[in-house]
Order: structure tokens, then sequence, then C-alpha cells
């Protein structure tokens, strides 16, 4: 198959932008051609005001590029994994007039909720979901905390599902985990164009010893993320553990913070995926403390890639994919007290630790691989040329999932 992969990266780079390179690669590597139209954010600071907004609810220059790349070549699938800001739906609509099959993966909530997140002041905020304008978006400055900017997000999000692209411009959608899809369907998605496929790690890391002695988190440090959460719980600890934090963003003073008063704590800012995997394969356990409604969680399936198991909160996909009990534990989202709980108890059944690891491998070999994560991936395209779209035929891509 010929591939049109549309991707709009961040700033910093994240999950997101890992997950979107690691599937053109995937399908690269078994044959298929894979083109990538994609613009950055690092642009947005020298595109004034006004413009941007224009930019968001309809960009003519993507729609120009995405006409003339399938106007110059044959291409079976145009598969965008993210169009917010620069890009903007006007590329579904390119697609559609050179009559070539549109899926999007839905790695946010940008389609429902002006911050993506269904997150506002420290805690889960779905006042937007299902409302035709989003108009508590505004209101509460979700986008950026700023007004101006949050209305420009609402006015892409409002007035393209009055002109029912969300439900006619896009053949599938693919989201990671059937919390996701539940929320997308709830937010008005149509349910037959909604299946779910999770995503992968390839090369797949080498898996570790876990005979390191410390705790270890990996990702953005931000309040959605949890490290508020994080950073209170190991003041809680009764047997206090090195912890090895991995990462930046806004919060990364609190953890200067933090490092500097409690010996046990250590930020080691970014590390190459290479050093993050073997980091993640010689911790005691992962944490994974986000007060979202992340989507999926592309860190715990890495950490069982390295047989390290997830102590994760009870909320959202990432609490679907972590199975307590047998390849981590959940703790209650925002509980400093619940968290620190949790981690007591680990620490006094080195044996169940042991059995997790192996659980946590086995886990990632069943549902998390490139090669099954292909043949899931293809599958969809080919239903997609067929027309064969609904949701019921894509109960097996998410049968993995059913049962966490």
């Amino acid at each position: 198959m010929r591939i049109l992969s549309i991707h709009n990266a961040y700033k910093i780079r994240g999950g997101e932008d890992v997950s979107a390179a690691a599937e053109q690669n995937l399908l690269r590597s078994y044959g298929h051609e894979v083109d990538v139209y994609e613009e950055s954010n690092d642009q947005i600071d020298q595109i004034p005001s006004a413009q941007l907004a224009m930019r968001t609810l309809w960009s003519r220059q993507s729609y120009k590029i995405v006409t003339e790349k399938l106007r110059a070549r044959p291409y079976d699938i145009v598969h965008v994994q993210n169009f917010f800001p620069l890009i903007s739906p006007s590329i579904y609509y390119a697609a559609k007039a050179e009559k070539v099959p549109v899926v999007q993966t839905l790695r946010n909530y940008r389609l429902l909720c002006p911050n993506a997140l269904f997150f506002r002041e420290g805690k889960v905020c779905e006042d937007c979901l299902g409302k035709a304008i989003p108009y508590s978006g505004i209101v509460h400055s979700c986008y950026r905390e700023d007004a101006i900017a949050s209305a420009a997000v609402t006015a892409m999000i409002s007035s393209h599902r009055f002109l029912k692209t969300w439900s006619n411009a896009v053949d599938c959608y693919i989201t990671l985990t059937q919390f996701a899809q539940q929320k997308m369907i709830e937010g008005g998605l149509p349910a037959n164009k909604v299946v779910v496929k999770p995503n992968f790690v390839d090369p797949e890391p080498q898996l570790g010893t876990g005979t390191g002695g410390y705790a270890i988190y990996v990702g953005r440090l931000s309040v959605e993320k949890g490290i508020d959460t994080l950073l209170a719980a190991w003041e809680k600890l009764e047997t206090p553990i090195p912890l090895k934090i991995v990462g930046d963003g806004p919060l990364s003073g609190l953890v200067v913070e933090a490092a500097q008063q409690q010996p046990h704590i250590e930020w080691l800012g970014r590390r190459p995926m290479s050093e993050v995997h073997s980091l993640m394969g010689e911790a005691l356990f992962s944490v994974f403390p986000s007060k979202w409604y992340e989507t999926f969680g592309r860190v715990a399936i890495e950490a069982f890639a390295t047989g390290t198991p997830v102590m994760a909160a009870r909320i959202g996909a990432i609490a679907e994919l972590v199975k307590p009990g047998y390849t981590g534990w959940h703790f209650e989202p925002g509980d400093a007290d619940s968290l620190a709980a949790q981690i007591d108890t680990a620490l006094n059944y080195p044996e169940k630790l042991s059995q997790m690891r192996r659980n946590a491998r086995a886990e990632f070999e069943a549902h998390y691989t490139g090669k099954q994560n292909y043949r899931q991936l293809i599958d969809i395209y080919n239903r997609v040329l067929k027309g064969e779209v609904h949701t019921a035929q894509f109960t097996n891509l998410a049968s993995s999932q059913t049962s966490l």
C-alpha cells in the first residue's frame, strides 16, 4: 500500500509524536510506501494570533499541500495522526475531493474538548462532553489559559461539528483503548466508525532484571500527569526507596525542589529512549500517577516490555491497561496516601514483584508487539478500503483489552 501519513508535531516531543513515527516506520518495515506531511508547533510563535486562529479552523495551505500530494501520485489511504493546530481539518476535505479514504488516530480528546484532556483546575472536567458548542472552554480559558485562543479552538470544534466533518469526512477513527472509544462515542462521534487498536513498542526493549532497588517515573512533568501526587506520596512512605524521575515540563521546578529536600528523589531530566528503557528494566516498578483520562499510556507498555510492573492511578485508559495484582497495582488518582500505601504493600511482597515481572512481559508479548499491531492496522486499512468499517467487526482488535 501507499499511505500518506499526516502529523502536526508538538514543540516538546512526546508520546503522540513517538507513536506516530513508530507507526510510519512499522509500515515501512513491512514493505509499504509511507510519505509524511508534517508541520511543527515550533512555527507557532512566528504566526500572528488572528492568522493562527483562521489556520486552526481551515488551513488553505494544508489543503493545497495535501491536494498536490494526492494528485502527484496515487495513495490508498490518508492516515491522520494529529492535525492541530496548524494543519486543520481541511485536509479531510482535500482527501475526499481526491477520493482517498481517511483514517484518523485519536491520541487525545481534541475533537470534544478545547484543551484535549477533559481536565481543568487539577481535576477531571466533562463540561464540554457532547456539547454542540463547548463554551465552557472559553469561559474557563481552557486552552493555554488564553480566552482568545480557547475561543479559536472552540470555534474549530463546533463549526466542524455543525458541518458534520467529524461524522462524514473521516472513514474510520482509531482509538487506543475501549475507555477512549466510549468517550469519543459519548461525545458524538459515529459509533460505527470508531475502532480500537492499541499502541505498540517496536523494536522491543531488552528485558531487565528489576534489581536496581528503585522506582521510576517517566513522562511529562505536569499537573495532569500527577507529579504533585507522586512527590507527596514519597514523603509518606513507611519504607522510603529511591525514585528516579525522567522527563521535563512545566512542573520541573517542583521536582527540582523535591529532589533537593528529599535524598531519595533524583531528577534525571530528558534521556535517550535506549537509556530510559534500560532504567525501566532495572526498576522495581514504574509509577503512572496520571489524574486525567489518558487515551492510552505508552510508558506503561514500555515498562511491560522490560518486565517492569506498573503502579497506576485507577482512572481512564491506564486503569484498563494495568491488571491489579497481575501486571501492577491501582491506587486512587490524586491520592498520595493511597499511592504510598500501595507502594509499602508492594515492597512487603518481593516474591509477588518477581511474578509480576514475568506477567508484565507476557502481557506485552500477548498484546503490544509490532507484529501484532501491524496485522491490526492493515486489517483496518483493508476494511476501510472495502467500506466495511463497523465497530462490531473490530471486536477482535479490542478483545485483548476487554478483560482488563
